[in-house]
C-alpha cells in the first residue's frame, strides 16, 4: 500500500485539483493566511506593546511611591491658601518610625542650571542629591563604578555619579572616567560610578543627563538646609501604596499645618498601582488579541470546508469511477484530507513567516539603546498556531470527505 504522502503521483493530483479553479483556491487561501497573520501578530504585537510599556516603568521598584509636596488649596490653622511647603528630613525619619510598613524612606533634591566642566569640555545639567536607599526606589544602570553610599553621605564626600551623555560630553572618546575629577559650579568632585536609564518615565530628568551627589553635600552646597523636594518610598511585602496613603498625608500634613481635605497640597505618585493598571491593561489586551484571532481562525477554517465541500459536489462523477475500477473509500478520503491539509500547511507557513518579517520590523523600529521590545512570537507558539490550523482544517474537510466516501459508484456515474 503506498503512502500518500511518499506518493509523487498523490502530490501531483493534489497540485491539479487545487490548480483546476485558481480563484477559488487563492481566495480560500488568502483567508488561511490572512487568519494566521492576524492571530500571529495579535499575539505578538500584544506582547511587544506590554514591553514598550514596561519599559517606561522599569526604572522603579515594583511596590513603591513617589511624593512631591505641592501649593495648598485650602487656608488652614492660619495659614492662607497657596502657600508653598517643603518636606525635610524630619518628615522622613517620622515615616520611618511611624509607619512599619515601609521598607524605605529617602529623598531627592534638584538643582537645575548647573555648569558641569572638564578642562575645555562643558555642559549644563541638573544635579541631583541623593542617598544610597535612592536604588531601591528608582533603578539606575550602573555603567562603571559604583552609586553614592552611606559614608559619602555621612562625611558630605565630594564624589559623583555622572549620567552617561553628561560623561561623553565632558569626556569624549574615553570608555570610563571613573577616578577622574570634574567642576560642578566650579568644585572639584570625583567621579565614583557612571549611571544611565532605560525607562521613558522621569521626574525631573533623565538620570543620563544628571550629576548625582550625596544629599548631604548637595544640601551644605546649595543652602538648602534640611529641606527635600521629593519624598521616595518602597514598602515591605505587606505594604499597600493605596491604603498606605491616607497614613502618610496624616503624618505630613499634621506636622506642616495642611488641611486633611486638601488633596492637592501633595502629589502622590503610587508606582505600585500603576504597574497594576498596566497588568490589567495587558490581560485585557491578550483576552481580544484571543477572541479577534480565533474569530479570524474559525473563517479561515470555515472557508476550507466550503471549498471542500464544492470540490467534492465538482468531482462526484470522478470519485465513482475510482469506485468503480477499485478504489477503496479510504483513498477518496484520503484524498481530500490531503488537498485541504496541503492548503492549510502552505497558506498557514506563508502568513506565519509574513508575520514574522512585520514583528521583526516594529521590534527594529522601537528598539533604543539598551532594550528591543519583544515584537515575536516563541517558535512553540509558531508551531501551536500552524498545528491548530491544519488540526481544525482537517476536521473542516472531514464531512466533505465521508460524503466522498459513501457515494456509491452507479449514482456517481448517474450524477449530471
Amino acid at each position: 500500500m503506498k503512502i500518500p504522502f511518499f506518493d509523487i503521483e498523490n502530490w501531483k493530483e493534489i497540485g491539479s485539483t487545487l490548480a483546476r479553479n485558481k480563484t477559488r483556491t487563492f481566495l480560500t487561501a488568502f483567508g488561511i493566511f490572512w487568519g494566521v497573520f492576524m492571530l500571529a501578530c495579535l499575539m505578538g504585537g500584544a506582547r511587544g506593546a506590554e514591553d514598550l510599556l514596561r519599559r517606561n516603568f522599569e526604572g522603579f521598584a515594583t511596590n513603591s511611591a513617589i511624593i512631591f509636596p505641592n501649593t495648598t488649596t485650602i487656608p488652614y490653622m492660619g495659614h492662607a491658601k497657596g502657600r508653598r511647603w517643603q518636606a525635610d528630613h524630619t518628615d522622613i525619619e517620622r515615616l520611618r518610625v511611624l509607619l512599619p510598613e515601609l521598607k524605605t524612606v529617602t529623598s531627592e533634591s534638584a538643582e537645575g542650571n548647573v555648569s558641569f566642566r572638564n578642562g575645555r569640555h562643558s555642559f549644563s545639567g541638573q544635579v541631583w542629591g541623593v542617598e544610597e536607599e535612592f536604588t531601591d526606589v528608582m533603578l539606575p544602570h550602573i555603567d562603571s563604578g559604583r552609586f553614592i553610599n552611606d559614608a559619602d553621605v555621612r562625611f558630605q564626600r565630594k564624589v559623583a555619579v555622572v549620567g552617561k551623555k553628561v560623561a561623553n560630553e565632558l569626556f569624549p572618546g574615553e570608555t570610563s572616567p571613573v577616578g577622574k575629577t570634574i567642576l560642578v559650579n566650579g568644585i572639584s568632585y570625583t567621579i565614583v560610578g557612571i549611571a544611565y536609564q532605560t525607562s521613558e518615565i522621569q521626574m525631573n530628568d533623565r538620570i543620563d543627563n544628571v550629576v548625582m551627589i550625596p544629599t548631604s553635600t548637595f544640601q551644605k552646597g546649595f543652602n538648602r538646609g534640611d529641606k527635600v523636594d521629593v519624598i521616595m518610598m518602597v514598602g515591605n511585602q505587606k505594604a499597600d501604596f493605596t491604603n498606605l496613603e491616607e497614613k502618610i498625608r496624616k503624618v505630613l500634613y499634621s506636622r506642616h499645618q495642611i488641611s486633611p481635605d486638601d488633596n492637592s497640597a501633595l502629589w502622590y505618585l503610587n508606582i505600585s498601582a500603576e504597574f497594576s493598571k498596566v497588568d490589567n491593561l495587558f490581560m485585557a489586551i491578550s483576552f481580544l488579541a484571543l477572541f479577534i484571532g480565533l474569530s479570524t481562525l474559525i473563517a479561515g477554517i470555515i472557508g476550507i470546508g466550503n471549498i471542500m465541500w464544492v470540490i467534492v459536489k465538482e468531482r462526484t462523477q470522478e470519485f465513482g469511477i475510482r469506485r468503480a475500477i477499485g478504489a477503496k473509500p479510504a483513498d477518496v478520503t484520503v484524498q481530500i484530507l490531503s488537498e485541504g491539509v496541503t492548503l492549510t500547511a502552505i497558506a498557514g507557513m506563508a502568513g506565519i513567516s509574513f508575520a514574522c518579517i512585520v514583528l521583526g520590523i516594529s521590534a527594529a523600529l522601537t528598539a533604543n539603546e539598551t532594550s528591543t521590545p519583544r515584537f515575536q512570537m516563541t517558535l512553540w507558539q509558531s508551531l501551536v498556531i500552524i498545528g491548530v490550523f491544519i488540526i481544525l482544517g482537517t476536521l473542516a474537510g472531514l464531512i466533505p470527505a465521508i460524503k466522498a466516501m459513501r457515494i456509491k459508484p452507479i449514482e456517481a456515474l448517474n450524477d449530471k
